[in-house]
């Protein structure tokens, strides 16, 4: 079964899906939501049409390890998840999983305006990476 990442964010949300065997990153991309309810569905439509077994969604921490508003917003889509996909969701620390999508793509020479439509499912494909090389 595949494994499906999420880069939770208020307007744009950043999917990431793995490959059957779990090794590698499949696909990546961008969904706009600005609905936690309608993202939470959609996703979890998105996870049933790709034989998705896991979700795994970043948890954004400070740097300090502490957690504020963002983290209990991704807490609270965390039970959504669950309500709408029966899937397990595992949360994933998520410290600069941004930082280092801008730095890819800034990297790959892409402008800072199309950053913005790529940096979230580049930071999902990063939160992937890092939970399949945990396993």
């Amino acid at each position: 079964m595949r494994t499906m990442a999420i880069d939770y964010g208020d307007a744009r949300i950043g999917l990431a899906v793995s490959d059957l065997l779990g090794m590698f990153c499949g696909e990546a991309w961008t969904m706009e939501e600005w609905n936690m309810e309608r993202a939470a569905k959609r996703i979890a439509g998105e996870a049933g049409k790709r034989d998705v077994g896991t979700l795994v969604l970043g948890l954004p921490k400070n740097m300090d390890g502490s957690e504020g508003p963002r983290a209990e917003k991704s807490r609270a889509f965390r039970e959504l998840l669950i309500a709408e996909s029966g899937l397990p969701v595992v949360l994933w620390d998520e410290r600069r999983s941004s930082i280092e999508a801008h730095a890819i793509l800034h990297a790959n020479g892409k402008k800072e305006k199309i950053h913005r439509r790529s940096v979230d499912a580049v930071a999902a494909s990063l939160i992937l990476e890092g939970y399949l090389g945990s396993l």
